[in-house]
C-alpha cells in the first residue's frame, strides 16, 4: 500500500469503503466502525482534515451526555424496587386469602356430602308416597270426570224426558268441551268412552230434532219438485209453523257445533253443510239415487244431461224457499252462510259422486265420454250464470281434472280436431269466403276452411277456459298450438300444388288463410285470459314451455313476447315465401308485356313544348294494360292487409325494374325524357293511385330519375360540373361556401340517388354536350 503525501503528514492509502479522510484513518488503524459511528463522523467532521482539531471537543461534549444518561438511570433504578415490593406483597396476601378459601370450602363441601348421605333415605321415603299421591289425585280426577260425563249424560236423558231441547244441547255442548280437553291426554279408554257417549245423545237429540223437522218440512211441501206456485190462501196455522221451523232450525243449527261432521262432502275439502241443510237434502238424495243409479232406465250412460238437468232443476225451484224460509233463521242466528249455496252444494255433492263414477267408466267410449264432457262444462256454466254459484267453490270441472280424465280428454280433443281438419279441408267450399258478397265483412277475405279452423281452436279455448287448473290450461294451449302448426304443414303442402299459378284463385286462399290465422293469433296474444296464461307458464318453469331458453322466458315474463310468438313467425315466413311467389309471377308478366317499352327508341324522340299533346306511348300500353288488371286481380282476390303488401312489392319491384332496364339502359333526347315523364306521371303513377294519395313516392328511382333526364342545358351542365368536381378532389363545402352536392340534388327534389348515379344518368341525357 503506498503513501499519500499531504503538506508534512504521510497517510496511508485508505481502501475503497469511503473517501472521507477521517474515516480512513480509523479504518487503516484496524478499527472497522458501524454505519451509525460512520453517519455521526461525517455529520460532525466533514471530509476536511482541519476539522479534525474539533475532536477533542466532541468527545467533552460526548462524555458529558454519557454522564447525563448514567444518572437518569440511576435515579429511575432507585424509584422502581419499592413499587414492585408493594405489589408482591399483595399477590402474596391475595394466595393467602384464597388458600383459605378453598379450605374452607371442601370443609362445607365435605359436611354438606354427609347430609345428603344422611337424607337420602327419608328422599327415597318421600318420593314413593309423592308417587303413590299423584297416583291417588289422578284416579280421582279420573273418577270425577267419570262421575262428571255420567252427570251430564244424566242430565240430557232428564232434559229430554221433560222435553227441555235447549238444556239437552246445552249438556252435549259441555260434553264436546271435556272431548276436546281430553284430546291431549293419555287416557285413550276415557276419551272413547266419552265420544261414544257424546255420539249416543248426539243421535237422540239430532233424530228427534229430525223428525220434528222433517214434519214441519213436509207440511211447508218440502222437497220443491216442481216450479213452485203462489198460494193464494195461506195457511191457518202458518204463524205456528213458521216459529217451528225457527225453533228446530235454531236448534239444529246449535247441536252441529257440539259434535263433528256426520255430512261431509266426499269429493271436495269444504267445510261441511249445515245440519238443517243436511236434512233437508235426505230427501232430494233418495230421489237422486232411486231415478240414476241402479237398473232404472233413467240411469243411462249416454244421458249425463239426465240427472245434471234435474239437479239444476231442484235449485231453481228450491231457490225462493231458501231464500224466504231458511235463510232469515240463519241470520238471526248469526251464521254467515248462505242458505240456497249450502243447498246446492249439497246437491253438488251427489253430481260430484255421480260424474266420478260414469267418467271413469267412459274412458274407453270416445263418443260418450266427449258428451259427457260438454254436458259438465254446460252444467258449469248454467251453475256458475244461473244459479249464482260463487267462483270460489268447487263445482264439477276439478273432476276433469283427474290425470286420467285429463288425458283423455286431451287425447279426444285432438282426435276429433283432427278429424275436423281433414273434413273441412276436402270440403268443395274449403277455398272460398262465405261472406265474399258482403264487402264490409269480407275485409280479410278469410276461406271457409281457416274460419272454420279458427272457430274450432276458439271452442276449444271456451270449453278449457274455466278450468280451475293454469297447469291444465297450459296443456290444452299446447295442444292447440299444435293444431296450428299442424294446419300451417297442410297449408304449405297445398300451397306448394298451387305455386305453379300463384295468380290462382286457390294460392291467394292461402295466402288470406296464413294471413288470417297470423291475425287472429296475434290478437290472442293481447287477450287478458292468454295473457294470464302467459305469466302462469312463467311461474310454473320452463318444463311447462318446452324448453325456451332464458331470452325467450325474459321476453314471455316481460310482455314483449306472446304464447304464439313462435308459430306467428313461422306463419310470417311462409306468408313472405307466398307473397314474394306472386310478386315474382306478377312481375314476370308485366316485364314480359315491357319488353317493347324497355326498345323503345328514346334517343329519337322529337321534343314536346306542350304536354296536353302527348300521348302515352304505344310500347307502353301492354305493361300499362297488364299492370291495371293485375292490381284490380289482387285487390279482389286479397285480403286488405295482404293487398296494401301486394301492391307496395309490386311498386318496389317496378321501380327497380323500370329504372335498370328502361332508364339506365337507354339514352334520352330531351323529347324522349318528355315522354317517359309523361308516362309516369300520366298513367303509371295514377294506376297506383287508387290506393294511396301520393303514389310516386313508392317509385323514387324512377321519379328522380326523370327529373335529372328533364333538367335543362345549362343546370344539366353546372350539375355535371359539380359532381365531377366532388369525384375528383376532396373539398370542405361549408368553407368554401360552395353547395355541396347533396345539398345541389336536393334542391332538385333528388334524394334517393346518389352523386355518381346521378352523373351515370346525366351521361344518358343527348342533349348535354360531349356526348
Amino acid at each position: 500500500m503506498g503513501n499519500v503525501e499531504l503538506g508534512t503528514f504521510q497517510l496511508p492509502m485508505c481502501s475503497e469503503r469511503s473517501t472521507n479522510p477521517s474515516i480512513c484513518v480509523m479504518t487503516c488503524n484496524g478499527f472497522e466502525p458501524p454505519d451509525f459511528v460512520v453517519d455521526f463522523v461525517v455529520k460532525e467532521v466533514g471530509s476536511d482534515l482541519k476539522s479534525l482539531k474539533n475532536v477533542g471537543e466532541l468527545l467533552e461534549k460526548l462524555r458529558e451526555e454519557n454522564m447525563a444518561l448514567e444518572e437518569q438511570v440511576l435515579s429511575v433504578s432507585s424509584s422502581v424496587p419499592p413499587k414492585v415490593s408493594a405489589a408482591l406483597c399483595a399477590a402474596e396476601e391475595a394466595r393467602c386469602s384464597l388458600e383459605e378459601l378453598l379450605q374452607r370450602e371442601r370443609l362445607v363441601s365435605n359436611k354438606l356430602h354427609q347430609h345428603l348421605q344422611g337424607a337420602q333415605p327419608w328422599m327415597d321415603r318421600l318420593g314413593q308416597t309423592f308417587n303413590q299421591v299423584d297416583i291417588i289425585e289422578r284416579h280421582l280426577k279420573y273418577l270425577r270426570c267419570l262421575q262428571h260425563i255420567e252427570e251430564l249424560s244424566a242430565a240430557v236423558q232428564q232434559c229430554l224426558m221433560t222435553s227441555s231441547v235447549w238444556e239437552a244441547i246445552r249438556a252435549v255442548d259441555s260434553m264436546a268441551a271435556l272431548d276436546a280437553g281430553l284430546s291431549q291426554s293419555g287416557c285413550s279408554h276415557l276419551q272413547d268412552f266419552l265420544r261414544e257417549t257424546l255420539h249416543f245423545w248426539h243421535k237422540i237429540i239430532k233424530d228427534r230434532l229430525a223428525n220434528d223437522f222433517e214434519k214441519i218440512l213436509t207440511q211447508l211441501h218440502w222437497p220443491i219438485i216442481s216450479p213452485p206456485t203462489q198460494s193464494l190462501t195461506p195457511a191457518a196455522n202458518s204463524q205456528e209453523i213458521s216459529s217451528q221451523l225457527d225453533l228446530l232450525v235454531t236448534q239444529l243449527l246449535a247441536l252441529q257445533t257440539s259434535y263433528p261432521p256426520i255430512w261431509s262432502t266426499p269429493l271436495s275439502q269444504e267445510p261441511p253443510l249445515c245440519l238443517p241443510i243436511q236434512i233437508m237434502l235426505l230427501p232430494l238424495g233418495k230421489r237422486f239415487r232411486y231415478h240414476f243409479y241402479g237398473n232404472r232406465q233413467t240411469n243411462s250412460l249416454s244421458k249425463p244431461e239426465w240427472y245434471l238437468t234435474q239437479v239444476l232443476m231442484w235449485m231453481s225451484n228450491s231457490s225462493a224457499f231458501m231464500e224466504e224460509k231458511i235463510q232469515p233463521i240463519l241470520d238471526r242466528a248469526g251464521v254467515a252462510i248462505s242458505a240456497r249455496v249450502e243447498l246446492c252444494r249439497g246437491l253438488l255433492c251427489l253430481v260430484q259422486e255421480k260424474v266420478a263414477s260414469d267418467a271413469s267408466r267412459l274412458l274407453y267410449d270416445d263418443v260418450l265420454f266427449c258428451h259427457l264432457v260438454e254436458e259438465v262444462l254446460q252444467f258449469e256454466k248454467e251453475l256458475r250464470s244461473n244459479q249464482s254459484y260463487p267462483a270460489v267453490l268447487p263445482g264439477l270441472l276439478h273432476l276433469l281434472l283427474d290425470d286420467a280424465i285429463l288425458q283423455k280428454w286431451l287425447t279426444v280433443e285432438k282426435k276429433m280436431a283432427v278429424e275436423k281438419m281433414d273434413a273441412m279441408l276436402s270440403a268443395e267450399g274449403a277455398w272460398s269466403s262465405q261472406y265474399k258478397d258482403i264487402s264490409d265483412m269480407d275485409e280479410l277475405k278469410a276461406p271457409d276452411c281457416a274460419e272454420t279452423f279458427m272457430t274450432l281452436l276458439q271452442v276449444i279455448t271456451e270449453r278449457y277456459r274455466a278450468l280451475p287448473c293454469p297447469s291444465a290450461q297450459l296443456k290444452f294451449l299446447g295442444l292447440q298450438r299444435e293444431l296450428v302448426d299442424d294446419f300451417r304443414i297442410r297449408l304449405t303442402q297445398v300451397m306448394k300444388e298451387e305455386s305453379r299459378c300463384p295468380l290462382g284463385p286457390r294460392y291467394c286462399a292461402i295466402l288470406n288463410a296464413v294471413n288470417y290465422i297470423s291475425t287472429i293469433l296475434g290478437d290472442w296474444g293481447d287477450n287478458v285470459f292468454f295473457l294470464q296464461l302467459q305469466q302462469a307458464a312463467v311461474s310454473l318453469g320452463e318444463e311447462v314451455l318446452q324448453g325456451l331458453g332464458v331470452i325467450e322466458l325474459g321476453r314471455l315474463a316481460s310482455l314483449e313476447g306472446s304464447l304464439f310468438e313462435g308459430l306467428l313467425g313461422l306463419l310470417d315466413r311462409l306468408k313472405g315465401d307466398m307473397m314474394g311467389r306472386l310478386l315474382e309471377w306478377t312481375m314476370r308478366e308485366i316485364t314480359e308485356n315491357a319488353k317493347p317499352y324497355c326498345q323503345d327508341r328514346w334517343l329519337s324522340l322529337p321534343s314536346q313544348h306542350d304536354q296536353s299533346t302527348m300521348t302515352l306511348s304505344s310500347s307502353a300500353c301492354p305493361m300499362m294494360l297488364c299492370v291495371r288488371d293485375r292490381l284490380l286481380h289482387l285487390h279482389q282476390v286479397l285480403s286488405l292487409s295482404l293487398f296494401q303488401l301486394a301492391w307496395q312489392g309490386l311498386a318496389e319491384r317496378l321501380d327497380n325494374f323500370l329504372y335498370q332496364d328502361v332508364i339506365l339502359s337507354n339514352h334520352f333526347s330531351d323529347g324522349g325524357a318528355a315522354q317517359l315523364q309523361f308516362d309516369m306521371t300520366r298513367n303509371l303513377f295514377p294506376l297506383f293511385g287508387h290506393y294511396c294519395k301520393r303514389p310516386e313516392n313508392f317509385f323514387k328511382h324512377v321519379k328522380e330519375a326523370y327529373i335529372i333526364l328533364c333538367l335543362n342545358i345549362g343546370s344539366a351542365l353546372l350539375l355535371r360540373n359539380l359532381l365531377k368536381e366532388s369525384a375528383e378532389e376532396v373539398r370542405d363545402w361549408a368553407i368554401t361556401g360552395d353547395p355541396s352536392p347533396e345539398s345541389a340534388l336536393n334542391e332538385l327534389g333528388v334524394y334517393c340517388l346518389a352523386p355518381c348515379d346521378v352523373l351515370i344518368l346525366l351521361n344518358l341525357k343527348a342533349s348535354l354536350p360531349g356526348q
